[in-house]
C-alpha cells in the first residue's frame, strides 16, 4: 500500500473515531437533559422529541462505529498483501480512486 493510501486510512479513522466520541457525549448531554424534565415526549407541540433526538444520535453513532470498522478491514486488507485490484473484476483500481476512497473494493467501473 501506498504511503499515501495508509495516510488516508488513518485520517479518515481519527476523524471517525473523533465523530464518535462526539456523538457519544452528545448522547449523555441529550439523556441528562431530559432526565430532570418531566416532559411528555410522546404529545411535545415543541418540535422534536427527546426520543427522536435519541434514536437519531444512536442511528449515527451505530454509523460511525460500522466506518470504523470498514477503515479497519480496509487496512488488514493491504496489511495482509492485497494488490489493489477490484473486487468484482480484477482489474486494478486506480491509485487516485484509493486516495479518494481508500475503503474501496472496486474500481469505478463495477462501483
Amino acid at each position: 500500500m501506498t504511503s499515501e493510501v495508509t495516510e488516508a486510512l488513518a485520517r479518515e479513522r481519527a476523524d471517525a473515531v473523533r465523530r464518535l466520541a462526539d456523538l457519544e457525549q452528545l448522547h449523555l448531554r441529550i439523556v441528562d437533559a431530559s432526565r430532570d424534565d418531566n416532559a411528555d415526549d410522546e404529545h411535545d407541540t415543541e418540535g422534536q422529541t427527546i426520543a427522536w433526538d435519541r434514536a437519531q444520535n444512536s442511528a449515527l453513532v451505530d454509523a460511525t462505529k460500522e466506518r470504523i470498522a470498514e477503515i479497519d478491514r480496509a487496512t488488514k486488507r493491504f496489511e495482509d498483501g492485497w494488490d489493489g485490484s477490484c473486487a468484482a473484476c480484477g482489474a486494478p483500481i486506480p491509485h487516485e480512486r484509493l486516495l479518494a476512497r481508500p475503503t474501496a473494493t472496486r474500481c469505478v467501473a463495477c462501483a
